[in-house]
């Protein structure tokens, strides 16, 4: 129960990461605002069971296309419309479009571009705007603000292939880096997580056979896929104030998979 009195919004919510990210953010006392694109029936039927399981706190659903700025706007309006305040940002949204770089279209490119570094940028903008408005609340958090970024382990990674997603992962990281730095004197917190193999249904092709999971747990040292709740768990203590100290950094969820595997047996 870190986060008692606190709001948080989690783009992207309706499943997998953001997913898990909502529901631990509810356990920790805060009210949830959940954001969904498209699944509305999931989003509603996580609202309903985070209410069953809450206290005090409360949730609320929004739909919203993180990459349009009258949808990032018409989030954050109903956010301080019923909470009347947002304490932490948990920009979640993001999507794979892949094609060899030869092949893909600029549509392609744009896409992903727009959702997972443009909706980045609109939603910190947005979060930043309420923070400076709303000054530190005291007895709530020794920071006027958190944002977490969901990121990639291909922030640093190359990845042929996904010239898109990993451009706007690498992008991200300096996004992140500029506004901890811009905004740190307000005691604006920003960090990022960066997961690695994660099991939720967008890589199910990869590790839903034996021979899948085989090559895939060769890129990581630690021996197991990730689950959701292990990003959901940094989630939560970069948004308590347990981490103040922290900013402008990524925490790499990733049982060691930025770590080069491939030099386990002298490379």
């Amino acid at each position: 129960m870190r986060l008692i009195n606190q709001t948080c919004l989690v783009t992207g919510s309706s499943s997998g990461i953001g997913k898990a990210i909502a529901r631990k953010m509810a356990m920790e006392g805060a009210n949830v605002i959940i954001n969904y694109y498209s699944d509305k029936t999931s989003a509603e039927e996580l609202a309903h069971d985070l209410e069953e399981i809450s206290v005090d706190n409360e949730m609320m659903v929004v739909k919203g296309d993180v990459s349009k700025q009258k949808d990032v706007d018409n989030i954050f309006r109903k956010t301080i419309d019923k909470f009347g305040a947002l304490d932490i940002l948990v920009s979640n949204s993001g999507i794979q479009i892949d094609a060899p770089s030869h092949e893909l279209t600029l549509e392609q490119w744009n896409r992903v571009i727009d959702v997972n570094l443009t909706g980045q940028f609109l939603c910190a903008q947005a979060a930043i705007k309420c923070f400076l408005h709303q000054g530190i609340r005291p007895n709530i958090s020794k920071a006027m603000g958190k944002i977490i970024h969901m990121s990639s382990v291909h922030e640093i990674i190359p990845w042929a292939g996904h010239l898109n997603y990993a451009s706007s992962k690498g992008g991200l990281l300096m996004l992140m880096k500029s506004l901890a730095l811009e905004y740190g004197k307000d005691k604006i917190r920003v960090n990022s997580i960066a997961p690695g193999a994660i099991q939720t249904a967008i890589n199910e092709e990869v590790w839903s056979s034996k021979k899948g999971m085989e090559n895939l747990l060769k890129l990581i040292p630690y021996g197991r896929i990730g689950q959701v709740e292990d990003v959901a768990n940094a989630a939560a203590w970069l948004a308590s104030d347990e981490s103040d100290y922290v900013t402008g950094t990524t925490i790499f969820v990733d049982g060691g998979m930025s770590c080069y595997p491939g030099f386990l047996d002298n490379g």
